[in-house]
């Protein structure tokens, strides 16, 4: 029998902050830097490559804070700590199998590609591999999901802020989109990368405190598991316990759709396709600094699950029946709760602007994405083409403001999930997995023909969403959870769209070899060839040292959490 799932709820009326002028101050002083970096960051901006890579300037440790900045974001904190209230430690495998060999990859085999064949987004990659109906089909569904997943980061901070600070949730709206809006219709791409790095910082001075204190709450590590194994057995604090195909978790996942659907699929899926990642790193300065934005950014991403698993963990501990009706708290509650529970006033406000840091910054790499794939792959391509450059800096302005007013209008459409990451996983799902096999595809495979791209994007897309609203929404088949919902649709997403390309291809033409130069495995374009910068030869430098040992320490990650 199916689970149901659970119902919409906002956060618990009672979570509300005791803030002071003193929080409120602090918040007030990062508004007002945030905007004077968009300010000066518009003096950059001359053309229309300025506007949307930032002239392909920046060095690589920026591009790399601010590529994991960007996917710091509401889904990052909100929704991974109301994963390990409510999965517990499996929350580890989003980030160890989900996250960190799908960026090695990406930083290793994908960005040569990408950024030596100067496009300007990833859906512009389909183009030049396989033909304008796969790109615009691309571009079209980039829009979209970017749109619905800003609309995320808007609806989780207005409710974060109605409960903790009192305000309406339309004011918080209101407020956190004309921020965004004002600064990277301002500065551009640069405007939002300078910013998602001093989010970074932010972000972690909120989470280390809640962390900490959390821990000291609970009697530290052992404390926490010996409460957490009483209430909720012991596979609630290991990362493997429970999976065995055919045994009951509450993921309702077992080994093998973990590895195959979040560290496969979703996982690669995500980090290699998503432009409001890769655009990070197409902004870098070489192809050298651009390979490394991703593996610098591994690093990181490999501890941070500590300080938004463990805040999860805890509320799970202090609360046993958090998620249900009795507790009046549900799983999104785990951060908030922590502040109000732990939290004096001055770090109370550091952390209030930390949240309200990660979801600008997911925000903006969302709006910055939209409005480079619309203005680049949809308008200038298809609707308005040959202008000059200065046109298309002023309508990638305009769409920036049609962008965030469509996210105010979809921000609603999170409210039907309670976890919001598992709101997110759907996406993905439905987006980016169907994207990435055609991108798997055409990219080892020389035969896979112009059309097969097409027509394997729309069968993966349309896979996934079956499997997901007929199959498990129906009840035809039973999946304990949204998550493990979202790894069997990522899966069917996959298999789909490559028998459809395989199929298609076999009778149809290949594109000539010469059209596929630094487009497919085993070819190079001259831009992948391009002479190291100086410095950027040195041993410590190699991506390849850089993306190997992320993927031997995060393995090693995994050993305290395997017994």
């Amino acid at each position: 029998m199916q689970t149901p799932p659970y119902a919409p709820t906002p956060l618990a009326a009672e979570l509300r902050l005791p803030t002071n002028w003193l929080d409120y101050t602090i918040l007030a002083i990062y508004f007002v830097v945030v905007l004077g970096i968009g300010l000066a960051a518009r003096r950059s901006v001359k053309t229309s490559l300025d506007f949307f890579l930032s002239g392909r300037s920046l060095p690589a440790w920026i591009t790399g804070l601010a590529f994991i900045s960007a996917n710091l974001a509401a889904t990052e904190i909100l929704g991974m700590a109301a994963n390990s209230a409510q999965y517990g430690a499996y929350t580890v495998h989003w980030y160890w199998i989900g996250a960190i060999p799908a960026m090695v990859f990406l930083g290793l085999v994908m960005m040569p590609f990408y950024y030596g064949s100067k496009v300007r987004s990833v859906p512009e990659f389909l183009l030049l591999r396989f033909d304008k109906a796969a790109h615009l089909l691309s571009s079209a569904l980039f829009a979209f999901a970017a749109v619905l997943i800003a609309g995320v980061n808007l609806y989780a901070l207005a409710l974060v802020v109605e409960a903790l600070l009192g305000w309406p949730q339309w004011v918080a709206i209101v407020v956190a989109g004309a921020l965004v809006l004002g600064y990277i219709t301002l500065g551009g791409l640069s405007s939002a990368i300078y910013n998602e790095v001093l989010q970074f910082f932010v972000i972690l001075a909120a989470l280390i405190p809640i962390t900490v204190l959390g821990l000291k709450k609970v009697g530290g590590w052992n404390g926490l598991t010996d409460k957490l194994t009483a209430q909720h057995g012991a596979d609630f604090t290991t990362a493997w316990g429970g999976t065995g195909i055919g045994h009951a978790n509450p993921l309702g996942a077992n080994w093998l759709t973990i590895v195959l659907g979040l560290g496969f699929v979703l996982s690669f899926g995500y980090w290699t396709t998503n432009f409001a990642e890769v655009q990070r790193a197409l902004s870098a300065k070489n192809l050298s600094a651009g390979q490394r934005t991703p593996l610098i950014a591994a690093f990181p991403k490999i501890f941070i699950v500590f300080l938004v698993m463990i805040p999860g963990l805890v509320a799970a501990a202090l609360v046993p029946n958090i998620g249900s009706k009795q507790s009046g708290l549900d799983y999104n509650d785990a951060i908030p709760y922590l502040m109000q529970e732990l939290l004096p006033n001055g770090v109370l406000g550091i952390a209030v602007t930390g949240l309200l840091a990660a979801f600008m910054a997911g925000m903006a790499a969302n709006v910055s994405s939209f409005n480079t794939v619309f203005t680049n792959d949809i308008w200038a391509k298809y609707v308005v083409r040959d202008r000059e450059d200065e046109y298309y800096v002023r309508f990638g302005r305009l769409i920036t403001v049609i962008g965030v007013c469509a996210s105010v209008g979809t921000a609603f459409l999170a409210s039907s999930f309670s976890n919001i990451m598992s709101y997110l996983q759907t996406l993905f799902s439905f987006f980016n997995v169907p994207m990435f096999v055609v991108f798997i595809v055409g990219m080892f495979w020389k035969r896979a023909s112009a059309k097969s791209g097409f027509w394997g994007l729309l069968a993966g897309t349309t896979a996934a969403m079956i499997n997901y609203f007929v199959f498990y929404k129906k009840g035809v088949i039973s999946i304990p959870s949204d998550q493990g919902a979202n790894f069997v649709s990522a899966i069917a997403g996959f298999v789909a769209g490559a028998v459809v390309m395989i199929a298609v291809s076999l009778f149809t033409k290949p594109k000539p070899a010469q059209e596929l130069q630094g487009l497919v495995y085993g070819t190079r374009s001259p831009g992948m060839s391009e002479p190291p910068a100086e410095g950027d030869d040195a041993w410590y430098r190699k991506p390849a040292l850089l993306g190997w040992g992320a993927v031997v320490l995060a393995a090693a990650c995994y050993i305290p959490f395997s017994f």
